[in-house]
């Protein structure tokens, strides 16, 4: 019996490589760079599925350059880069997997706030430029936490896991979301509704973005948002990149209109074609930046490899997958994305 062929458009973990290898033969582009168009197309001729990952572009013109093609495999919370209206009248299935990263976004994102807080990054180019010539100077000083506020823009899963950890510094943590909590909630977590954004960004000492992105959420942070905020404030972005406008952001930290900032997402992602993050950011000392790596945590992505594999055994001994955006090729009926994915 032929074995089923998946091509994967990047590497994998070993985990996942490993456990597909006993239902089919893998091909995997081994790069760190995202794989080109010419490549991809070449990648895709001979696959029975494709197992999609980052940004790569699934489209009618990659569907039909792979004639035996029985389905896409996304390791996405929704397949925001593949065409499903394309895949749907070809009667391809495309899955997604669940949402397995809500502790480690949180987690990546109080990093942040305690770098910026200690000026972490800052502190080890100081140290090793030789610039520590004696103790309990004034030269280098930082921030404590307890007592200070944080405004949270947003406050759905990941944001309540940073409230408790932000909690046990004795912080004050203030939200505004388009939806209030409960009062129950409110409670549970510690939290007090700010219905004003002004007045948040105003008295915040801590910003942190959590808000879905959507045509009301872009650019919701400009010039004026940043001219709200305190002198000595910071502002955490470990949302999406496009809520943010990147030049208006650059321009208060470098006139000192807010006190620093952290970044895990940009306005250009993924990076092909113009440079992600602005190169301008780079010249910012008061400024943490990271590769989008709220996943990135080895126990993360195993198991968000793993939930690829588990759609991927479905579709290859002909049963429906368990997480399928497009029912409808099995004559179910259609879903809408979910908001919460923004």
């Amino acid at each position: 019996m032929t074995r089923p062929k998946v091509f994967v458009v990047q590497p994998i973990q070993d985990v996942g490589r490993s456990a597909l290898a006993e239902l089919a033969d893998v091909d995997v582009f081994e790069s760190e760079r995202m794989i080109g168009r010419a490549e991809l197309l070449r990648g895709v001729r001979d696959c029975d599925y494709i197992w999609m990952l980052g940004d790569t572009p699934i489209d009618a013109e990659v569907m039909d350059a792979a004639p035996n093609l029985k389905g896409i495999a996304t390791m996405a919370l929704w397949p925001t880069v593949v065409d499903i209206e394309a895949a749907t009248e070809r009667k391809l299935p495309i899955t997604v997997i669940p949402h397995l990263i809500t502790k480690t976004t949180c987690d990546l994102t109080v990093a942040i706030l305690l770098g910026l807080a200690w000026r972490i990054v800052e502190a080890d180019r100081f140290t090793r430029e030789g610039r520590f010539h004696q103790e309990q100077s004034t030269t280098f000083l930082t921030h404590e936490l307890a007592g200070k506020r944080v405004g949270m823009v947003g406050l759905g899963e990941i944001g309540a896991e940073i409230v408790r950890r932000l909690r046990a510094f004795e912080m004050e943590i203030v939200y505004t979301k388009r939806n209030r909590l409960s009062e129950a909630a409110e409670t549970e977590l510690g939290v007090t509704w700010e219905p004003d954004h002004g007045e948040l960004l105003r008295s915040s000492d801590f910003v942190v973005v959590m808000t879905t992105y959507n045509a009301t959420t872009h650019k919701m942070f400009s010039q004026r948002e940043f001219a709200l905020m305190k002198p000595t404030a910071f502002f955490i972005n470990t949302a999406r990149g496009r809520i943010v406008d990147e030049p208006a952001l650059i321009a208060a930290l470098r006139d000192g209109k807010i006190a620093g900032a952290g970044l895990d997402v940009y306005w250009q992602e993924p990076p092909v074609g113009e440079p992600a993050p602005s190169p301008e950011l780079f010249e910012l000392p008061n400024v943490i930046l990271t590769p989008h790596i709220g996943s990135a945590t080895v126990e993360a992505r195993d198991a968000m490899t793993l939930a690829v594999v588990d759609n991927l055994r479905a579709m290859i001994v002909g049963e429906r997958p368990p997480n399928v955006v497009n029912p409808e090729v099995y004559g179910e009926e259609p879903i809408t994305k979910p908001d919460r994915l923004g």
